[in-house]
């Protein structure tokens, strides 16, 4: 069984909702450390306007800084439109990603264009992203479900990966965003993915918004998704969803899969650590559970454990 891979969204997608914004010297030290755990992919931030998500202003800046540097994990940040990936290529993002509502509405509040308009420039700025030489991953935001427009058809989340795909995009992130995913229809959603294009890179970034969250990350790694986009602490949300609420905890999702001797390679309490500090900083519980019951034993240890009774 290959490992699952984990994206940390937390620097971006866990802060964009928080109204006090973060010290710059304080995201580098949770994003350094959450890089260094063992996670395969951090995502630093997202090529906005300042003055819309003021959390995001210092992107560039940390994309500067930690460029400089060497980390075990890949650095991602997230693009909207052409002057993103001009920023995100200017300061040497490896992976940019961006992508597409499947819903309309939620595309013109995110975006300020509707989704065919999106489809068609974001296709192009992924090409110029390859072209520049940079990794891409492309989503469908709102794939399960949207705030304002309630269920979204299935076929209308398939056409865009379809586009994906015709054009050479292969790594695809379906997105939760307003969390009313089910495990059903993840699991269908990704078998369906596979079967346009089985060698697709399939990632399944899940909110939390509705209680299901966990159980809709494992439908979709057991029908065939190779990554999951998590958040430290659960933290996060859309901004211009209807109802924006956290995301799957990272240090949750790696409990889970080591109690199966699964991402051993993890520092399960490295993230645990970053919960706990993001959680102080704001001065308030966050949504994942681990950060604050503690881990169980895992399987490894527990083997260890057996083979010396």
């Amino acid at each position: 069984m290959n490992p699952i891979l984990i994206h940390e969204v937390g620097p971006r997608d866990g802060l964009q909702v928080e109204a006090a914004v973060v010290p710059t010297a304080v995201k580098l030290d949770w994003i350094r450390r959450a890089a260094d755990s063992g996670v395969d992919i951090v995502q630093v931030g997202s090529f906005v306007r300042g003055d819309k998500v003021p959390q995001m202003a210092d992107t560039d800046d940390l994309f500067r800084i930690l460029g400089k540097e060497a980390h075990r994990a890949v650095l991602s940040g997230l693009v909207l439109n052409e002057k993103g990936l001009e920023r995100a290529l200017e300061v040497g993002v490896p992976l940019i990603c961006m992508g597409v509502s499947a819903s309309e509405t939620h595309s013109r509040k995110n975006t300020g264009m509707g989704t065919e308009d999106a489809l068609r420039r974001i296709v192009a700025s992924a090409l110029e992203a390859k072209r520049a030489g940079r990794r891409v991953q492309v989503s469908v935001q709102s794939a399960f479900g949207c705030g304002f427009e309630g269920s979204i058809a299935e076929e209308r989340v398939l056409g865009i990966v379809a586009a994906y795909l015709e054009a050479g995009l292969t790594a695809i992130s379906l997105a939760d965003t307003a969390g009313h995913s089910h495990p059903d229809q993840v699991r269908r959603c990704v078998r369906r993915v596979l079967e346009l294009d089985p060698a697709a890179e399939v990632t399944a970034h899940i909110h939390n918004t509705y209680g299901l969250g966990m159980a809709s990350v494992y439908a979709a790694m057991d029908a065939g998704a190779t990554a999951i986009e998590t958040s430290f602490g659960g933290l996060g949300g859309c901004p211009f969803t209807k109802v924006a609420a956290g995301n799957v905890a990272t240090e949750d999702l790696v409990h889970g899969l080591q109690r199966t001797g699964r991402r051993m390679d993890i520092d399960l309490e490295a993230l645990i650590g970053v919960a706990k500090d993001v959680s102080a900083h704001f001065g308030r519980d966050l949504p994942g559970c681990v950060h604050k019951t503690g881990p169980i034993q895992s399987a490894k240890t527990e083997l260890a454990t057996d083979g010396h009774r």
